[in-house]
């Protein structure tokens, strides 16, 4: 079976609403400055966008059986306006490309969304590996981590953008099991392989494995730092490689790849372990 039929189909319009409360609760799950959003939220506040108008597919009929196993493979946003505190907008989405690959089936799934004049704040593409079917192989299965453990986890406080073809400072982070369940609540994230050890072993992994989304924020706050103005970034994909898990040490690590006078491309990686978990293309606005 696959979801080629579900091409095209839309979901949506639903209402989001950027509130001060939940800026103040995504800021302190994902280890943001909370001294700097006060009027705008950080651009990665778009996962809460995201997951306005995702569950209303995830929980289509048609789409519930190809649950069993679902990872979120990469995502690109696109901001066009500032995520200004307490203003009403409006979220779409539409199933824009599957592709199936035996038992699994890619989902190109796209966000738009558009305040009260009608102006675009920020569009976004999500791809979605999703089955019906569990893996026949299993990972070597870890001990649950600690609920409270946790490495270092450093705020993004601001440094000074390096010159084209320098290396970004290191931004270190980590998330406990706790951090991840705090995740999911301030985002609406509850896909289980991010708290439920047994359901993350069921779909193949070797236990509870950090959200992409958490690792994206990361990576968007080691571009942000380097600006200072409510619309820091122009656009970011986020690919994801391998999962990092609860209480691993992480490097947000990174490289400005090309620089003009507007803006500046960075190459930014989530490293553990000497491996790549995560690499993103980041596009900051300089002005």
């Amino acid at each position: 079976m696959s979801l080629d039929s579900l091409t095209g189909r839309e979901y949506g319009p639903y209402p989001f609403r950027i509130c001060t409360d939940k800026v103040s609760e995504y800021v302190l799950a994902t280890g943001d400055d909370p001294a700097r959003w006060h009027r705008f939220a950080p651009p990665t506040y778009a996962s809460l966008a995201l997951f306005g108008v995702a569950p209303a597919f995830l929980e289509d009929p048609e789409v519930v059986p190809f649950t069993r196993v679902l990872v979120h493979a990469d995502q690109t946003f696109r901001w066009h306006l500032p995520w200004s505190m307490e203003e009403s907008l409006s979220v779409r989405a539409s199933v824009n490309r599957v592709r199936s690959r035996g038992a699994g089936n890619f989902v190109t799934f796209a966000m738009t969304v558009d305040n009260a004049a009608g102006e675009r704040v920020l569009d976004a593409d999500s791809t979605f590996l999703m089955s019906s079917k569990t893996p026949d192989s299993k990972s070597d299965e870890r001990p649950e981590a600690p609920v409270a453990v946790r490495a270092r986890n450093d705020q993004p406080h601001p440094v000074l953008l390096p010159a084209a073809g320098e290396t970004l400072p290191v931004l270190a982070k980590s998330a406990s099991r706790a951090d991840l369940v705090r995740y999911a609540g301030a985002t609406r994230d509850w896909n289980p392989i991010h708290f439920d050890h047994g359901a993350a072993v069921a779909a193949g992994l070797p236990g509870v494995v950090v959200h992409g989304l958490l690792m994206a924020a990361w990576a968007a706050q080691a571009a942000t730092r380097l600006v200072d103005h409510p619309l820091p970034l122009a656009e970011a994909r986020f690919r994801f490689r391998a999962p990092l898990h609860p209480g691993e040490p992480a490097d947000v690590t990174g490289v400005v790849e090309a620089d003009d006078d507007d803006e500046a491309r960075l190459k930014v990686q989530v490293v553990a372990s000497g491996a790549e978990r995560m690499a993103a293309t980041v596009v900051v606005r300089k002005a």
